[in-house]
């Protein structure tokens, strides 16, 4: 990229939004999340998302980009918004856990986790994610003197 351009999911230039169509967007925002960029994508799937905003598999990768971006805030109200409407969404409920969990709110966390491992039992990382939640709420219980 010469000095000076702007990056292809950057709509300065236009004005109006990036090149292509919604789905364009939302495939170049998948690309970039695949290659390490998180940043950017959730940059192009913002967009994406604004313009479709009852597109599930687009708020999932809006989610997943802000999370790998440490935007767990956004991310958390973003896999919340797939939860609202998608109850059965166990994987939404799995990164909505994450997403407390590194906000520190372990509590509220295990609760998703317990529902994503109940929906998925066979999911390994699930499971281990509950574990490690459970864990920190003991090892915090246990440091304020309460024993449970």
């Amino acid at each position: 990229m010469s000095q000076g351009s702007t990056p292809p999911w950057d709509s300065r230039e236009s004005g109006d939004g990036p090149d292509g169509e919604v789905y364009e967007w939302y495939q170049r925002g998948m690309a970039l999340l695949s290659s390490g960029s998180p940043q950017a994508a959730s940059q192009l799937l913002e967009r994406a998302a604004d313009a479709e905003p009852n597109s599930r598999s687009i708020r999932e990768a809006l989610a997943r980009a802000q999370y790998d971006s440490r935007r767990y805030a956004e991310a958390a109200d973003s896999f919340r918004r797939i939860v609202d409407v998608s109850p059965d969404d166990d994987y939404a409920h799995f990164g909505l856990g994450l997403s407390l969990t590194r906000l520190g709110e372990v509590g509220q966390a295990v609760e998703y986790l317990a529902i994503a491992v109940a929906m998925r039992p066979d999911v390994r990382h699930y499971e281990r994610a509950l574990r490690g939640a459970r864990a920190t709420l003991r090892a915090r219980a246990e440091r304020h003197g309460d024993p449970t």
